[in-house]
């Protein structure tokens, strides 16, 4: 995948294969297998990049947190309350473990897409952070990058034996029960290299009934000759995570009260890789890949029953609520192959791609649920016998041909085309014998084009301006939850709904970059994404998990991304600023009836230029460091500004308001093997609120009271003050 790399090569005469491992210029790659990538001035997009160095400094607890800290326009929101279940939002694109967040943002790890195949969802909790060697940011919709690509990739590559040797094991532990250990150690001799790490972690939650255990391991094993780099690894993961709802704004007096619970989930992952480049001549580079990936997911949710009859005694025949559970498994491999020819055309440098690659899933999907009333803490006490409620099978098969070419024109001006052509295909079938009309298959094609100019006038300078359309189809989840009349619960209840078109975003964007000195680097970036069938979750009753899927029309994101970053001595110091202005271009009509101005059907009327919700319009990073002899300290200002509840789209019910926090972390070298580490988050224990949703109360005077049920704005808060202290061991390698 798109990696930053910056580094000091050998000759590349004497050995091609270095330009994979140590490109003497900064480079970024910009296909989905590793290549040998494009020097950053010919790249016409805002990339941002944050490497292992910088992981271990900061001391994130996983990769959603180091973005979200410091990347320009990367916006986190804690809608389940649990810190490894983030939604991560970017330029107004998500990329989310949550069923009905609207996803936008594709993910790859060493070349592998890990948005699940049942619901493009994207598990942060199954990534060990000790294993990262660095995460691309690469925005736009870049069509060579596949599906989903509709506001960016992040594309994570791992820590080999031949790049990390040496090791190191840490303790930690802190605020609200949490501790953990990690472990790395990395080897390499005559070719051979190997990397292990593992990361273990629990906590009980600075909320109720939110704790959560992590286990993650990885491993690679590789080989490198002067053409040849292979690599195998090993992923495993088996999480469990229990998250709690939002809470409505009249019980934000406790704010580490459970709304209802128990809401948790678990997962389980076996992921095997094996991927392998040879440079065939000097200037043409072959790599294939090949995967295999096992997850299990199961969850266990509370919900309150919108059809309760208060006028009816409670009882198996008309419960309070229901406690569902499902399990998701979900089966998926694929391949890759991929061929690059950096021979000039002509007298004139180029740089062409052609690849291939065919991912394919098997969902088998079981929901059930149980009815129940609510006890005094409001959890589900089962009154009536669980029930099958649905059991289906699904199938993916998203098939690719890319290509992508740079043609440096003269030594200031450089033209990149690419594209790629989609063929997806999405089966569903009824498992349980009862509901046939669930049966369907759909397909969905196009050709998706991408093009851009780089003008580089000194080493110091780039301007560039490019465009690109992506495409984001309905996955089955989505598929089977597109009825307004049979709204879902998620996880969801499949049933028989009508198809959904794809989604086809269009993709400005014109920047710089450069130096101002040789301390000081900065960069500025002007993009409009256009949305074509854009795909929403629409929440129906008071249930604001309760819902169905729908095509809305054309939406918008724009803004502005301004970066600066410079040191002096033993400070650094990073600025990160964007402005988003996000809203929906189409009129439309959405069921919401919490909101205020809900007609008697509860139906609200959205109009052109109303405003995305959860997408906050000013996002600013600050960031200062100082490093000398055995003391690094860091500390970094995170200032989000208000934003509109999901609900709200017709902007009529007041925005959640912005928020600002300090986190602070450091290292004290001992000597050279043993060192302090510590982190400090919300270090002014500032009260905010990060993520708002419309729904209805049905917990009021000291219970559960449907008849005095009120509408009223969910809101996530975020946490408190937060200290956590840990001891580390390194050594070296080779």
């Amino acid at each position: 995948p798109a990696t930053l790399a910056l580094a000091v090569s050998a000759a590349w005469a004497d050995n091609p294969a270095a330009r994979l491992e140590a490109p003497s210029v900064q480079v970024v790659g910009t296909t989905p297998l590793p290549g040998i990538g494009l020097p950053l001035e010919r790249v016409p997009a805002n990339v941002q990049g944050q490497t292992a160095e910088e992981l271990q400094r900061q001391q994130p607890l996983d990769l959603s947190e180091q973005l979200a800290q410091n990347l320009s326009g990367v916006v986190a929101n804690p809608a389940q309350n649990n810190p490894w279940q983030p939604d991560i939002s970017f330029r107004g694109f998500t990329a989310s473990p949550l069923m009905g967040a609207p996803q936008g943002l594709s993910v790859f790890l060493d070349g592998v897409r890990v948005n699940e195949a049942f619901g493009d969802t994207v598990n942060w909790d199954l990534i060990p952070p000790n294993a990262i060697a660095g995460a691309s940011l690469v925005p736009g919709s870049n069509p060579v990058f596949g599906l989903n690509t509709l506001g960016g990739t992040l594309a994570v590559q791992t820590k080999s034996g031949l790049k990390h040797p040496g090791g190191s094991v840490q303790l930690l532990g802190g605020s609200w029960g949490r501790r953990g250990v990690q472990f790395e150690s990395g080897h390499h001799q005559d070719g051979k290299d190997l990397f292990v790490a593992g990361n273990f972690a629990q906590e009980d939650g600075w909320r109720q009934h939110s704790a959560s255990e992590i286990n993650q391991f990885f491993a690679k094993a590789g080989y490198e000759d002067d053409r040849t780099d292979l690599d195998v690894s090993l992923l495993l993961a088996d999480n469990r995570l229990e998250g709690v709802q939002a809470l409505p704004q009249s019980m934000l007096g406790d704010r580490r009260q459970a709304y209802t619970w128990p809401d948790r989930t678990d997962n389980r992952l076996a992921m095997a890789n094996a991927r392998g480049s040879r440079f065939l001549t000097d200037d043409t580079l072959l790599a294939a890949s090949a995967y295999v990936r096992d997850l299990t997911a199961g969850n266990l949710s509370s919900n309150v029953n919108d059809d309760y009859d208060p006028a009816l005694a409670a009882g198996p025949a008309n419960p309070q609520g229901s406690l569902d559970r499902s399990r998701t498994g979900t089966l998926s491999w694929g391949a890759s192959l991929q061929y690059t020819d950096t021979s000039p055309l002509g007298k004139l440098p180029n740089q062409w791609t052609l690849g291939a690659s065919l991912d394919r899933g098997r969902t088998a999907f079981r929901q059930w649920t149980s009815p129940g009333d609510f006890t005094a803490d409001r959890t589900v006490a089962v009154s009536g016998a669980e029930s099958l409620e649905t059991s289906a099978r699904t199938t993916n098969r998203y098939l690719g041909l890319y290509f992508t070419d740079t043609l440096s024109l003269s030594e200031r001006w450089h033209a990149t085309v690419s594209g790629r052509w989609n063929d997806a295909r999405v089966s569903i079938r009824d498992d349980s014998g009862t509901n046939p009309a669930l049966n369907g298959d759909h397909t969905f094609r196009r050709l998706n084009p991408a093009a851009g100019l780089n003008f580089t006038p000194t080493r110091d300078f780039t301007a560039y301006a490019s465009y690109s359309e992506g495409m984001r189809v309905a996955t089955p989840m989505e598929l089977t939850c597109a009825d307004p009349a049979t709204p879902c619960k998620l996880p969801n209840n499949f049933l028989a709904d009508p198809p959904l078109k794809p989604v086809i975003s269009h993709t400005w964007e014109a920047g710089l970059r450069g130096r101002l000195a040789a301390e000081t680097g900065y960069s500025a970036a002007l993009f409009r994404t256009d949305l074509d069938d854009d795909i929403q979750f629409v929440s129906s009753g008071g249930n604001v998990n309760s819902g169905y899927f729908r095509n809305i029309g054309r939406t918008r994101r724009q803004g502005l991304e301004l970066a600066m970053d410079t040191r002096h001595g033993a400070f650094a110091f990073k600025a990160a600023y964007s402005y988003l202005r996000a809203t929906f271009e189409s009129p439309l009509t959405i069921h919401s009836p919490a909101n205020p101005g809900a007609d008697g059907a509860g139906d609200i009327q959205v109009r052109p230029g109303n405003r995305v919700p959860a997408s906050p319009a000013h996002s600013l990073r600050l960031r200062a460091e100082y490093g000398a002899d055995r003391l690094l300290l860091g500390a970094s200002l995170i200032l989000v500004g208000p934003q509109y509840a999901r609900g709200d789209e017709n902007n009529v019910a007041g925005r959640l308001p912005g928020y600002g926090v300090v986190n602070l972390d450091g290292t004290w070298r001992l000597d050279k093997s043993w060192a302090v580490i510590g982190r400090v988050n919300n270090l002014f224990d500032r009260r905010y609120d990060a993520h708002a949703v419309l729904g209805t109360n049905f917990f009021r005077n000291g219970g559960f009271d449907a008849a005095t049920a009120t509408a009223e704005q969910f809101r996530s808060p975020g946490a408190p003050r937060g200290i956590w202290l840990g001891l580390r061991y390194a050594w070296s390698g080779i």
